[in-house]
C-alpha cells in the first residue's frame, strides 16, 4: 500500500510502505474510505514535537473492514466502522470510568498510520463502533471528524461542564474549537462565544451555533468576555489549543466557579499558583475519550441532526498529502480531507 510517511520538519512523503498484518489476534484491518491531517500533527510537521526517525502518520480513520483476528467476536469484515485515535478495550475500570484514552491496555489507535490507504487498528471490539449500514458518501466526511475533532470538541464541552441555560466560550478557531461549538450548541447552552480572527472560521462557527464572534486574543480577550458577561465571566470555557497564551485567556475567561475543558496538547504551559488558586475555576481535559461518545456522535450523524463535517474545507487526492500539510500549517484550510 501507499501512506504517508513524515521525515523531519516540513518533510512529508507519500510513499511505499508494508501492507498492514494482523498481529495480534483482537486487530482489525480496515480499508481508508477518507484520510485527514490533525491539526496535531502540525506540532510534528513544524518540529515543535522532534522527529528522530520516519514516522507513519494519521490518527483519524473510518472505513471499511476488511480482516478480523481470530478473537474479534462483535466486528465484522464488511462493516464501515469509526475508532478513536487511542486503542482501548472498553472493559477495565478505567474505560468503564468513561476515560478510554487512559486504559489500562492503552495504544495508538492506528499505529500503522491512517494517512494511508489500509490501517491496522488494535483492540478492534473495544476500539471500533459500525455504522448501522454502510454510509452514503456524503456522510464519511461527519462519520471520519468523529474519530477525532468532534469527539474531542464534544469531550472539551463536557469537561467544561456546558448544560443548558449557560454561557459558553471557545477559545480556538480550528476544527476542535468549532466543533466544541457545535457540542455547546447541541448541549442546549444559552449562549455560545467564539473567539477567531478569521472570516471563514466566524462564518462556519455562527453556522454551528456561535451567538457571539469575539477578535480579541490573551487578556484582551478575556477582558471581552468579563464585558459580555456582566462582569462574571463565562460559566463554560472550551480551550482548544495548547499554548500559555490560550490557556490563560480560557482561566481568565471563567467566572468563579466555572469550567474549562482543555482539549489543546500542552506545549510549555505553566499555570501561575497563587492566580489559580484564588479563581475558584474548575479545569478538566486531556486526551478526549472519544470511544465513549462515538455510540452518540454516529447516531446524530446517521440521522443528519449534525454536519460536522463541514470543518473540511479542503479535499484532495489522498496522494497530495504534502499540500493537505502545507494549507493548514499556512491557515489556507481549516481541516483537509484526503480520499483514497
Amino acid at each position: 500500500m501507499k501512506g504517508t510517511v513524515l521525515y523531519g520538519p516540513r518533510d512529508v512523503r507519500f510513499e511505499e510502505r508494508p501492507d498492514p498484518t494482523i498481529i495480534e489476534p483482537t486487530d482489525a484491518i480496515i480499508r481508508l474510505s477518507a484520510a485527514c491531517v490533525c491539526g496535531s500533527d502540525l506540532w510534528s510537521y513544524r518540529g515543535i514535537d522532534k522527529v528522530t526517525k520516519p514516522m507513519a502518520m494519521g490518527h483519524e480513520y473510518a472505513g471499511i473492514v476488511e480482516e478480523v483476528g481470530s478473537a474479534v467476536r462483535n466486528i465484522k469484515p464488511g462493516q464501515f466502522v469509526v475508532g478513536s485515535f487511542f486503542a482501548s478495550d472498553n472493559t477495565c475500570e478505567i474505560c468503564q470510568a468513561g476515560y478510554h484514552s487512559s486504559c489500562i491496555h492503552r495504544q495508538p489507535g492506528a499505529p500503522t498510520g491512517a494517512q494511508a490507504q489500509y490501517a491496522r487498528i488494535p483492540l478492534a471490539d473495544g476500539t471500533l463502533v459500525a455504522t448501522p449500514d454502510l454510509p452514503s458518501d456524503d456522510l464519511i466526511p461527519s462519520l471520519l471528524s468523529a474519530s477525532d475533532v468532534l469527539g474531542t470538541g464534544w469531550f472539551g464541552a463536557v469537561a467544561a461542564a456546558v448544560s443548558p441555560g449557560k454561557t459558553v466560550a471557545v477559545v480556538g478557531d480550528g476544527a476542535v474549537g468549532l466543533l466544541g461549538v457545535l457540542s455547546a450548541k447541541q448541549m442546549g447552552a444559552e449562549r455560545i462565544i467564539a473567539m477567531s480572527r478569521h472570516e471563514d472560521r466566524q462564518k462556519l462557527a455562527l453556522e454551528f451555533g456561535a451567538t457571539d464572534i469575539v477578535t480579541e486574543r490573551g487578556d484582551d480577550g478575556a477582558a471581552k468576555i468579563k464585558e459580555l458577561t456582566n462582569g462574571f465571566g463565562a460559566h463554560s470555557v472550551i480551550e482548544a489549543v495548547g499554548t500559555q497564551e490560550a490557556l490563560m485567556q480560557a482561566i481568565r475567561s471563567t467566572r468563579p466557579g466555572g469550567h474549562v475543558g482543555f482539549t489543546g496538547v500542552f506545549h510549555d504551559v505553566a499555570i501561575p499558583g497563587e492566580e489559580f488558586f484564588f479563581s475558584h475555576v474548575h479545569l478538566h481535559g486531556g486526551p478526549a475519550p472519544v470511544r465513549r461518545f462515538l455510540p452518540e456522535l454516529i447516531d446524530l450523524i446517521w440521522n443528519r441532526k449534525i454536519k460536522p463535517g463541514k470543518v473540511f474545507d479542503l479535499t484532495l487526492p489522498l496522494e497530495q498529502v504534502a499540500e493537505g500539510y502545507r494549507a493548514m500549517d499556512e491557515r489556507r484550510a481549516i481541516k483537509a480531507l484526503l480520499r483514497p
